[in-house]
């Protein structure tokens, strides 16, 4: 086993919500015979990455019960939701989001 410096190098796909300003990653351990125990979690801020369509591999705290046990590195790309019928128009919509404009 990879102990206490385990790596996973994995790809995972999230659908946000519409108001979601963080995510909240949790890492869990599997166990055999019993609940599986939660190391720690971490909560990444979502704004830059709408802004800039993406996050390079960061490093961020794994906190449980407010106390500091570990690091996790995550980099993040942000890939709009394309709706089919419709089409893609980048200047109408972000990810699910349409922007709003106003005229004052």
């Amino acid at each position: 086993g990879a102990g206490s410096n385990p790596q996973w190098n994995e790809t995972f796909l999230f659908t946000i919500s519409d108001s979601a300003s963080e995510l909240n990653l949790r890492v869990m351990e599997k166990d055999k015979f019993s609940n599986d125990d939660n190391l720690g979690e971490a909560i990444i801020p979502l704004d830059a990455v709408f802004e800039e369509g993406s996050l390079p591999e960061s490093v961020y705290k794994l906190v449980k019960e407010e106390e500091y046990c570990g690091e996790i590195k995550v980099a993040l790309t942000f890939t709009p939701e394309r709706n089919e019928e419709q089409g893609y128009n980048e200047e109408e919509s972000c990810g699910g989001w349409k922007e709003s404009a106003s005229e004052y």
